[in-house]
């Protein structure tokens, strides 16, 4: 049986939540001090919540299991039941705020959407929980620094998704250019191949049974159920995802700004974008009215870090490749440029192409192997230790993606941006995109 918030209750809420944007702090924050779950040693399990239980919430679930899940929460009923059967004394609801009702919660695991990440994440923060919360962090630049700012004040454990980050061939790659085997880094292509599906924008639709809809448009503007904006292919729409470039960037992006140690861009153009063929997964003509673009290509430009160079970053999705990237043979890859050679990076390999008369520095290990993704921010949260990709972090390189969004929604215009600032000081009008309009009751609020 599912509980739902009564009006009532959902009033007083929406009363206390306040209605307005987050009120945010400017300027980047180091690793605060971390409080370890109350009560808890490393020898005892925490509580957890799951809030989205199915596709990518079942395998952040499969990943915690060692510990006591206490609470599940999904807007689709069938989804939910088969998670409750796998936990039988959980308590279901269809309503994220419900889970916070429990007072006896240590942390929260959230798979929702893009556009429903901020809001639960928000409360269980200042509800000194610990999250751990999909890429990417928020489904808006703003939203991204205000999740940053409030974790920094309430000092809880987090860990974003960005599992790969947990793998050994990152480490060993980060290693290898921070050993300066290829010499100083100026130049970074970052490709991914994925393809967008043609999706269609509905006038009219029947809600599944079940289904929980208004729920799950959540903070969205109200638009007919259709499958094609529903179960994954929410990514593929500006009132729910971010396209490829929000999907993937911050599993590939990830790589170029852990080794050479990159914040906030100076310079971002959406250079080029595609609509792609409108045609269907079977290969049949088939309407496409996606809102984001199936091909872009962005520039990235960051500044000078200490002794380090300057950085370009071009990022290529749908089918685009640096020049001469054929001869890599990688759908999806990492290019690093340096004064003495190149290495190449995917999630499992790399490979260095020195110049000729160039050798490559030899690397130490120093970066230890993960624990694993999941079993980092589970003992974080029960020792009050750090996360690799804490919020600070994967909401700066959260907000790098994002950008690319706003300059092709600005209309492909370049963008001079003031990260310590939030704001493009060249073109105003683009900072509207930074956000974007809450539905009425769903607004994220100012309240840290």
């Amino acid at each position: 049986m599912i509980d739902r918030l009564s009006r009532r209750d959902f009033i007083q809420k929406a009363i206390l939540a306040g209605t307005a944007l987050p009120a945010l702090e400017l300027g980047g924050r180091g690793l605060p001090e971390l409080h370890a779950a109350k009560r808890k040693s490393p020898n005892e399990k925490l509580n957890l919540a799951i809030i989205g239980v199915a596709a990518k919430g079942e395998h952040n679930l499969d990943n915690v299991v060692s510990e006591n899940i206490i609470v599940l929460c999904d807007i689709d009923a069938a989804r939910l039941g088969k998670a409750a059967a796998r936990f039988p004394s959980a308590k279901t609801y269809d309503d994220y705020r419900r889970v916070f009702d429990h007072n006896d919660l240590d942390g929260v695991v959230i798979s929702t959407p893009d556009h429903m990440h901020a809001l639960p994440t928000a409360q269980a923060i200042r509800q000194g929980l610990a999250v751990y919360c999909e890429k990417p962090l928020t489904h808006t630049v703003l939203e991204a620094r205000a999740i940053r700012e409030l974790t920094a004040k309430h000092k809880v454990v987090t860990q974003m998704g960005t599992q790969i980050h947990a793998g050994s061939n990152y480490r060993r790659v980060v290693e290898i250019i921070q050993a300066g085997a290829i010499g100083p880094v100026n130049r970074v292509h970052v490709w991914q191949g994925s393809i967008v599906p043609a999706c269609q924008r509905a006038t009219q639709g029947e809600v599944p049974e079940g289904v929980s809809y208004d729920l799950w448009l959540g903070t969205a503007p109200y638009r007919p159920f259709h499958p094609s904006h529903f179960h994954f292919q929410w990514r593929w729409w500006w009132d729910f995802g971010g396209g490829v470039l929000a999907d993937m960037a911050c599993h590939y992006v990830d790589l170029p700004f852990w080794a050479l140690g990159l914040k906030y861009p100076t310079k971002v153009a959406c250079v080029r974008s595609e609509k792609g063929p409108d045609v269907g997964a079977d290969g049949k003509p088939a309407r496409r009215d996606n809102d984001p673009p199936t091909k872009m290509q962005v520039e990235y430009h960051f500044p000078a870090r200490g002794q380090q160079p300057p950085v370009h970053l071009t990022w290529y999705h749908g089918g685009w490749q640096p020049e001469g990237a054929e001869m890599y043979e990688k759908s999806s890859a990492v290019l690093f440029e340096g004064t003495e050679g190149r290495l190449l990076a995917d999630y499992g390999t790399n490979k260095l192409f020195m110049q000729q008369g160039k050798e490559a520095r030899a690397a130490k290990p120093t970066i230890p192997d993960s624990t694993g993704h999941w079993k980092e921010w589970i003992d974080a949260v029960k020792t009050g230790g750090p996360t690799t990709c804490n919020f600070e972090y994967g909401g700066t390189l959260t907000e790098t993606a994002l950008l690319g969004n706003v300059s092709h929604r600005a209309g492909n215009k370049p963008l001079e941006w003031d990260g310590e600032k939030l704001k493009v000081t060249n073109e105003p009008g683009a900072n509207q995109f930074l956000t974007k309009e809450y539905r009425k009751g769903w607004e994220l609020s100012r309240e840290g």
